[in-house]
């Protein structure tokens, strides 16, 4: 599954078993419309991420930064103490692509020479500054 969005704070980083670490966040993804009376409307769904492979990115993973995930994708259900079960969206992710603003509000890549900073599996990981 592949989405772009914000993240809505900063990123964690958890020590799990020995010297494992995981990078938990989460993304808030927007869509927006126009009903049949022409009014806008728009919704937000928000995603907890969990990252187990590269550390070193969550520096880069502050809040309201665009980030492009993929990854496998659930729904978790959960008991919450006041309205009962309830239902979240979480992803494990593969690969995190960083973006940045430009001056016309539209997401571009963090460019780190001519290739794209992303953090995962794949030929660019060596190239990332993390």
């Amino acid at each position: 599954m592949l989405f772009t969005g914000r993240l809505t704070a900063n990123a964690e980083v958890k020590a799990v078993k020995g010297d494992k670490q995981v990078i938990n966040f989460t993304v808030a993804i927007n869509q927006k419309w126009k009903n049949k009376a022409g009014e806008k409307k728009e919704k937000t769904a928000f995603i907890d991420c969990a990252y187990w492979r590269n550390s070193g990115i969550a520096e880069y993973l502050t809040k309201g930064a665009v980030v492009e995930i993929s990854g496998w994708m659930e729904a978790q259900g959960y008991q919450s103490k006041s309205d009962g079960i309830k239902a979240r969206l979480a992803c494990t992710c593969d690969t995190i692509k960083l973006f940045s603003l430009t001056a016309k509000s539209e997401p571009s890549p963090v460019r780190k020479g001519k290739k794209a900073a992303t953090a995962g599996a794949g030929p660019d990981e060596d190239d990332m500054p993390f």
